[in-house]
């Protein structure tokens, strides 16, 4: 691989970034300056170091935000702030998505990644993911939402949701709710049809993988790729 392609998908700069870079002697390899951005070098094997920061090659990036009310999931938005705006410039490279959509003032996990197949996996509605919410409702909860979720409710507009486990919690204002797909404002729209309404909603799973309780919102972390295979798992 050209290292000013190398620094390129690595670090989210433009190739031209890239070069500048390298006529600056700001990137080497296995110890020497780089001269020409036509090097080739191998990322699984050469040292590579940008700007005093070793680069650890990754095929694909996998990152867990802790997403904020008021942010959007997309990759632009000339509104408002999105989901990658709040990437750290270690974590940053080209190609970057967000992975499925949480409402703006929705708050909690949202899986940013570069890896279309993963996500398109991850996404399908034959993978069945589940994600789970902490779902704070204006009213108390009745006992006979549990019966009523796990049957498969209908929504507005004549929507047919697959059933969906809701559990109580100490507060009997706040339930987690496990959902099996990904309607849109399918919380909000399943607890309208119960008579309640949503006050505050935050994603807390999805398949194998808890939010990071440590992380602050707006924060995140990188997950390797073994640990993104547990978004599969129940």
């Amino acid at each position: 691989m050209r290292i000013d392609k190398f620094a390129a998908e690595q670090t989210g700069i433009s190739r031209s970034d890239a070069k500048e870079l390298i006529k600056r002697r700001k990137i080497t390899v296995n110890g020497a300056s780089v001269t020409s951005a036509d090097m080739h070098v191998d990322p699984e094997k050469d040292e590579i170091i940008i700007s005093g920061k070793p680069i650890l090659y990754r095929q694909y990036m996998y990152i867990m935000l802790n997403k904020p009310a008021g942010v959007v999931c997309a990759t632009r938005d000339e509104l408002s702030e999105t989901v990658l705006e709040l990437i750290p410039p270690e974590l940053r490279r080209k190609g970057l998505f967000p992975a499925g959509r949480l409402d703006k003032d929705t708050e909690g996990f949202v899986f940013i990644t570069d890896d279309g197949a993963l996500a398109h996996k991850m996404l399908s509605p034959r993978s069945h993911v589940e994600k789970e919410y902490e779902v704070t409702l204006e009213r108390p909860a009745e006992e006979s939402y549990k019966e009523l979720f796990a049957s498969g409710m209908t929504i507005d507009g004549g929507e047919k949701c697959m059933p969906a486990q809701l559990f109580f919690t100490d507060d009997d204002h706040v339930v987690r709710l496990i959902l099996h797909e990904g309607k849109f404002h399918q919380v909000k729209r399943m607890m309208e049809a119960a008579g309640n309404k949503v006050t505050f909603l935050r994603r807390t799973r999805i398949g194998g993988i808890e939010l990071d309780p440590t992380l602050p919102l707006g924060g995140c972390r990188e997950i390797l790729h073994k640990e993104a295979l547990k978004l599969y798992a129940k």
